[in-house]
């Protein structure tokens, strides 16, 4: 069954000439405002019922993470509560590298650099995000290689001449994602110029290690109270992202009352994705998500609790 939702693009109206347009990764707001667009969100479950009754038998849309950008598998996971952080950078990591190197052949290694919890509660230190964005561009891509990856400079080098992506593993906690589910566009939708580079501002406070502390996980809390959030005193640059402009293109999708034993995968980059110097036609580049606010949400439904991992995955080839 399909829905709807408004959902809030970057409005390059507010762009000034000549500047770089920034958000924080705090949730303070960020320098462009939004436009929105109401749009059709046709689910998931419904779309891949459909491939399977198909007399043909041979789409892999929804399945296969080339063909839209994302994919939708059924996993259960061993960790359930996502509270120990320790317990998730060794167990939970783990399941993450097996549930990928179960689905995408050639895999030689993966890097995983990060995860976010997210919880709607007031409290939280990291919400839902209601902005259509994608979460890597190409040169924070490979910035990321170079950062994450602990290997001397010449292998590094030659890991960057093969395949290499950065995937999100997206899973609800605790209970269904009903309220502010993640909704996706399948990327045969979109076009490069839908694409606004975006610079991403860490705090200072995350490099509590020193200078070289580069690890953000569990370093995450809402700005201050007192604190100006339109200033970026106290932020560095540390990441790019693409900020998306609306387009009727646009195709949504989402996975109705998604649950904790299900996983998405989340193209953020792929070296060899169309577009790129040795991309493949008809390769998937990337995913524009966002969370939103589906209308058919039951009255009292328990917010929203997910975590994404993100994943630097390297190929033989």
């Amino acid at each position: 069954m399909a829905t709807t939702g408004n959902f809030r693009y970057l409005d390059p109206a507010s762009i000034a000439p000549g500047t770089k347009p920034f958000s924080k990764v705090d949730g303070g707001p960020p320098s462009f405002k939004f436009t929105s667009r109401q749009r059709s969100v046709a689910n998931l479950r419904d779309a891949l019922a459909e491939s399977a009754s198909a007399e043909s038998g041979t789409s892999k849309f929804g399945t296969d993470i080339d063909v839209s950008g994302f994919a939708f598998y059924t996993s259960p996971a061993a960790e359930k509560d996502f509270t120990d952080d320790a317990a998730v950078r060794s167990g939970y990591y783990a399941e993450v590298e097996a549930l990928l190197r179960s689905k995408l052949p050639g895999i030689a290694h993966v890097e995983i650099f990060d995860h976010t919890i997210r919880r709607r509660d007031p409290s939280a230190p990291r919400q839902p995000v209601q902005q259509v964005h994608v979460d890597q561009t190409p040169a924070a891509a490979e910035a990321r290689v170079r950062r994450h990856v602990k290997r001397p400079r010449d292998e590094v080098d030659a890991l960057l001449q093969r395949r290499y992506q950065i995937i999100n593993v997206w899973r609800p906690i605790g209970h269904p994602a009903t309220d502010f589910p993640l909704a996706l566009i399948d990327w045969r939708t979109t076009r490069p110029e839908d694409l606004v580079p975006v610079d991403l501002l860490y705090p200072l406070h995350h490099r509590t290690g020193g200078e070289k502390d580069d690890d953000d996980r569990g370093k995450e809390r809402p700005p201050e109270p007192t604190q100006d959030v339109n200033s970026t005193e106290g932020y560095e640059v540390r990441g790019e992202t693409y900020g998306v402009v609306p387009s009727d293109r646009h195709k949504f999708y989402y996975v109705k009352d998604m649950t904790p034993d299900e996983a998405l995968f989340i193209k953020c980059f792929d070296s060899r994705a169309q577009g790129q110097p040795k991309g493949r036609e008809g390769v998937a580049a990337l995913t524009p998500h966002t969370a939103f606010e589906d209308p058919a949400t039951p009255e009292g439904t328990k917010g929203r609790q997910s975590i994404e991992v993100r994943c630097l995955v390297f190929y033989d080839d």
